[in-house]
């Protein structure tokens, strides 16, 4: 329903921006990343994710893409909400988050407050499925694309799987990947400077 939202920063508080937007005020719960973004009576732009309930409708904003594409893929594992989804979110990158699913990193997931090492595990253990059925087919269904896999085991194959976790096209990831030297970066920074090429 809603793709952004784009005006000035009405108010800012502990998990929530109110975007003022031609007289009216959206209240987009986010994380302490987005936060850090924003500053009361600036522009800014966030995207969103409309999330309905029985009882309630929330807004959800995002400084990034990114982050919304984590956020709906944290969604998509059963028992995580949007708490717990923003829980994790505010206490890491989504470049980082990729790399502890494809890593299988619980320590990573567990520091973000409320998220248990059960929670954690069936993050890691839905995410690496998926990765692993996509894998098999020999590509990543991802963002109305695939990503052909690289059978080795190399870091530009890790790179593409964890981006493909954060749900980017195809043509994103090749894009972003061309051009960096996988041979002398290490995953990390490899990862890190292919999200900054999709922020641009």
């Amino acid at each position: 329903m809603f793709y952004y939202v784009n005006g000035i920063v009405a108010e800012i508080d502990a998990n929530l921006a109110v975007i003022d937007c031609n007289g009216v005020g959206y209240a987009c719960a986010t994380t302490n990343y987005t936060l850090s973004q924003l500053k009361k009576g600036e522009k800014a732009k966030l995207y969103t994710y409309l999330n309905v309930r029985e009882d309630a409708v929330d807004l959800f904003g995002f400084a990034s893409q990114s982050e919304l594409n984590s956020f709906k893929m944290l969604l998509g594992v059963s028992g995580v909400g949007p708490k717990a989804a923003l829980s994790i979110l505010s206490s890491t990158t989504p470049g980082n988050l990729a790399m502890s699913v494809v890593m299988g990193d619980e320590k990573a997931l567990t520091a973000a407050p409320g998220i248990g090492k059960k929670i954690a595990q069936r993050i890691i253990l839905e995410l690496k499925d998926k990765l692993a059925k996509e894998q098999a087919s020999g590509s990543f269904e991802v963002g109305g694309g695939s990503v052909p896999v690289i059978v080795q085991n190399s870091k530009a194959s890790e790179a593409s799987a964890a981006l493909a976790v954060l749900g980017y096209t195809a043509q994103d990831i090749a894009l972003a990947l061309n051009g960096i030297d996988m041979e002398s970066l290490p995953l990390e920074e490899i990862i890190r400077q292919a999200l900054k090429k999709m922020v641009r």
